[in-house]
């Protein structure tokens, strides 16, 4: 076939048809979710990485092997490129910023009993290639913690007792910056580049998160189509639509 082939069920597609007048087209969404341990045994990795493109996975890193594993047709696609070149750096070298981090939080301030652990998951969005905002969310034990909005480095505490965390990493600059520059600078060009294979991947199937993110058609287009598919009768010349 020509053209994209639907994979909704006809109770999704009409669903869309609300969420097509809500959701601004040509929205792409980069995210790296890190999983750090102060410590690891032999074999096992202190750092782990997974990296999704529109909630669609695309990446696996580990600090043991120190390379990253292309998922799915994107990172196939990628995976040659300059730019998987220093993610694998970049990754490698955050991951150690990270455990570094949390090889600082005192003793007193662990938030569960048991090893400690970091997650940290950094979001980055375009809107018709144009950026529109970048997030870091970290659980420290497993527990929702703190939110930093890189747009305006503004940090939330999500959990009390993470306040102390907060302002000591609040106040340091050097650390604030390097999130700064991988959500707001290296996040985004990434996902620009990757956009562009999304887009030109042959007889990619859409989900209803990719009809509702098509740009360039026009929404009566799309509405006769959805319903069409549906099974729906619509009379669109008594609407003056057809």
């Amino acid at each position: 076939q020509d053209h994209d082939e639907l994979t909704c069920d006809p109770w999704c597609l009409l669903s869309t048809l609300l969420e097509i007048l809500s959701v601004q087209l040509g929205t792409h969404s980069l995210c790296l979710d890190f999983t750090v341990k102060p410590q690891s045994r032999p074999g096992e990795s202190w750092c782990e990485v997974q990296g999704s493109v529109d909630k669609t996975a695309f990446l696996q890193y580990d600090s043991e092997s120190n390379k990253i594993k292309p998922l799915g047709h994107l990172g196939k696609e990628v995976n040659a490129t300059k730019t998987w070149e220093q993610l694998t750096e970049m990754l490698r070298e955050l991951g150690k910023e990270l455990r570094t981090i949390l090889l600082d939080i005192n003793l007193e301030q662990k938030m569960a009993r048991g090893p400690l652990t970091l997650q940290a998951k950094m979001s980055c969005q375009l809107e018709r290639n144009n950026y529109i905002g970048s997030f870091w969310n970290f659980s420290i034990a497993g527990q929702p913690s703190l939110c930093l909005n890189v747009m305006h480095m503004e940090w939330t505490v999500i959990n009390p007792r993470a306040r102390g965390i907060k302002e000591k990493w609040e106040n340091e600059k050097e650390l604030t910056e390097r999130l700064k520059k991988v959500s707001m600078g290296d996040c985004t060009q990434w996902l620009r580049e990757f956009s562009e294979h999304l887009e030109e991947m042959p007889g990619r199937e859409l989900s209803c998160h990719d009809i509702a993110q098509q740009s360039g058609k026009d929404v009566r287009v799309l509405f006769k189509g959805l319903i069409l598919r549906a099974g729906v009768v619509a009379q669109w010349s008594s609407a003056g639509l057809a």
